[in-house]
């Protein structure tokens, strides 16, 4: 990837447009372009003929405005001779005695190719546009076109920086409101990025409504996308134009322009073309949907494109916790999808199981009281009695008091057949078999205690005719945080695809719906400011928990951020690492993140043999690590290709 990020930087923008008037326009035009190479654009889309206005009517049959519009286009390519951004402007064409409505590429003083509008209008659009001809036809006649005495490339292309490995296609208009074969074309063709030179009319809930195409769009193709509409420049005889601008990545809008703006604006943000990239090859299928006309798509090259050095600021913003939906109404229904998700599943084990009772450990942590809280709505899903619940609580040596009463009242309160099992003779009798002196807290002092509690709930669930429920999380099973064929091992897993800081968050959701004054609301709340622990290390002089897990292995936060972008973009570590610094800046610096994603790389890969044998359990969310289909990954894998990033540290 050489020396770039991954990233581009892209711009969209409308011009305070004046109608019929191209070289007003151009120079409002120069001077966004001046801004975006100040800010280090590599892409700039421009709005549907933008250098004459999009509603000039018959005006557009006029040798005067086509030949005035052309001089314009000439500014604006000689503006760009000393430029690597691309600039896509809409613009319109006369050639072979016929007029299209075309979108120009522009880049280091040279027209590289001009694409046309392939289909007729929308039925609302012909008032505006109707005098354009299709431009399918042509391309099947030309392939190119003289222009300013040169050769320009005319039909269907795509745009390609091979340096970069980025390729980029063009749409024109309003194709985004009804399935386009022209972008479907560009996707099969390998386009990363769609630039569409738009001109969207504002309608009572067309905003709303052409956001959702465009995540949906770019979500199906695992594309970028960069519209730039017409503004409110253009006539209001019979519809508005708002200068929408908005940019989008796989599903994601990053950045929309406010409405009805009457100054030149542009709307900036970066998309991520190397995920797009790992995306496609994870996603073989992601074609399956673009339902293109079959023709060929002939590719341009571009000069490299400005991208984002490795020490520059991106413009995007990276969440902390991207597994949690920044906005409450979105949280407060995923988590409850999630829940339903749990349940529903649980469910649907006990009935196909026949089984007469679910054994479940509870340690008065945040996982055990997730699952804990699943298995008592299921049985009340399921008409049973909460107390076919077999709910065991299992002091130990590291134990406080703190979360065995915590353990105690949420047991208690959700009605389970509620049980007190000690492990300590057990496992100081286990000791003196193997010889271990309990002195030593080393991996088989901890080791020892979880197999033994999973031991007792294997075995209860024998003697009640029922199956053991699980309680570890993803975040836990990506790190390998678990002790195998211990808490590692049960017979079916409510929690295996939730990370732990989403476990936090589906506990909360469920703790606002109970009553101020409920004690089960009191101990919830309670769990929830425990330190996340396995409590197999004696507690501290203060009968505090003295073994805290973010103390041995690092944050949270932090793992759950790797996993997210590890696994779902396949960022490199140094891309983790920029993005990372960025999003946590403020929280942790640089080198804590290294220090704490080397610490993930090694145990993710260390930990495998662990995951390849894990029980059943839903799939809650597109990030899963099961064996079965989910993600697959030898034993033997070594992390030396992604620890290499750390040699010089």
């Amino acid at each position: 990837m050489n020396d770039n990020t991954g990233f581009v930087r892209v711009g969209a923008a409308t011009p305070a447009l004046t109608l019929a008037d191209p070289e007003r326009n151009a120079n409002d035009i120069i001077t966004i372009i001046r801004q975006a190479e100040l800010d280090h654009v590599g892409i700039t889309v421009f709005p549907e003929l933008c250098l004459t206005g999009r509603t000039c009517g018959d005006l557009y049959y006029q040798d005067m405005l086509y030949e005035a519009q052309l001089n314009a286009l000439g500014l604006v390519r000689d503006a760009t001779a000393a430029s690597d951004i691309v600039v896509v402007l809409g613009m319109m064409l006369k050639t072979g005695g016929s007029l299209y409505n075309c979108a120009a590429v522009i880049q280091r003083g040279e027209i590289k190719g001009i694409v046309p509008k392939m289909y007729a209008p929308l039925p609302d659009s012909k008032p505006f546009t109707d005098m354009f001809v299709p431009g399918s036809i042509a391309c099947d006649e030309m392939d190119c076109v003289r222009l300013f005495g040169e050769t320009v490339p005319f039909g269907r292309l795509t745009f390609e920086d091979e340096q970069a490995d980025l390729k980029i296609g063009i749409e024109i208009g309003d194709d985004m409101q009804r399935p386009s074969p022209a972008a479907a074309d560009l996707i099969l063709s390998g386009a990363d990025i769609i630039c569409n030179t738009g001109s969207a009319q504002e309608l009572a809930g067309s905003c709303a409504a052409r956001r959702n195409m465009i995540k949906d769009f770019t979500d199906r193709s695992c594309a970028g996308y960069i519209f730039a509409s017409a503004g409110i420049g253009e006539s209001v005889a019979d519809a508005v134009f708002g200068g929408h601008s908005i940019i989008a990545d796989q599903g994601d809008i990053l950045m929309e322009s406010d409405r009805y703006q009457t100054e030149n604006h542009i709307t900036y943000s970066e998309i991520d073309f190397a995920a797009i990239g790992y995306v496609r090859s994870h996603r073989k299928n992601f074609k399956g949907d673009a339902a293109g006309s079959g023709r060929p798509v002939r590719k341009v090259a571009l000069s490299p494109v400005t991208t984002p050095s490795k020490g520059e600021r991106l413009m995007r913003k990276y969440p902390q916790l991207p597994f949690i939906p920044t906005e409450s109404h979105l949280r407060d229904e995923r988590c409850d999808e999630i829940f339903d998700i749990q349940v529903n599943a649980l469910a649907r084990r006990i009935v196909h199981t026949h089984a007469k009772k679910i054994v479940i450990g509870i340690s008065g942590g945040l996982d055990s009281t997730l699952a804990m809280l699943v298995c008592a709505k299921a049985m009340e899903l399921l008409g049973r009695p909460a107390s076919d619940t077999v709910a065991v609580t299992m002091p130990g040596f590291g134990t406080t008091d703190s979360t065995y009463h915590n353990a105690l009242t949420l047991m208690r309160k959700l009605g389970t057949d509620t049980r007190e099992i000690s492990i300590a003779d057990s496992v100081r009798l286990h000791f003196r078999d193997i010889g271990h002196d309990e002195a030593v807290k080393d991996v088989t002092y901890e080791n020892s205690q979880a197999r033994e509690r999973t031991q007792i709930l294997m075995d209860l669930a024998n003697d009640e005719g029922g199956f053991v429920v699980g309680t570890g999380d993803l975040s836990e099973s990506a790190l390998g945080w678990c002790t195998f064929n211990g808490d590692h091992i049960s017979m079916y897993n409510v929690n295996c695809d939730i990370p732990k800081t989403l476990i936090r968050h589906v506990v909360a959701r469920y703790m606002e719906k109970i009553d101020d004054d409920d004690i089960l609301k009191i101990t919830l709340k309670r769990i929830l400011d425990t330190p996340i622990s396995p409590e197999l290390l004696p507690p501290d002089e203060s009968g505090n928990i003295a073994q805290k897990t973010e103390d041995s292995i690092g944050p949270y936060e932090l793992h759950d951020f790797f996993i997210y972008h590890t696994i779902r973009s396949g960022m490199s570590p140094e891309r983790l690492v920029y993005v990372a610094a960025q999003a946590f800046e403020g929280t942790f610096d640089e080198a804590f993140i290294r220090k704490y994603l080397a610490t993930f790389y090694r145990r993710f890969f260390s930990q495998q043999f662990k995951r390849n044998c894990v029980p059943d359990g839903p799939k809650i969310g597109s990030i899963c690590l099961s064996p079965r289909g989910a993600f697959s990954m030898p034993s033997d894998a070594g992390s030396g290709a992604w620890l290499s990033a750390f040699d010089h540290e």
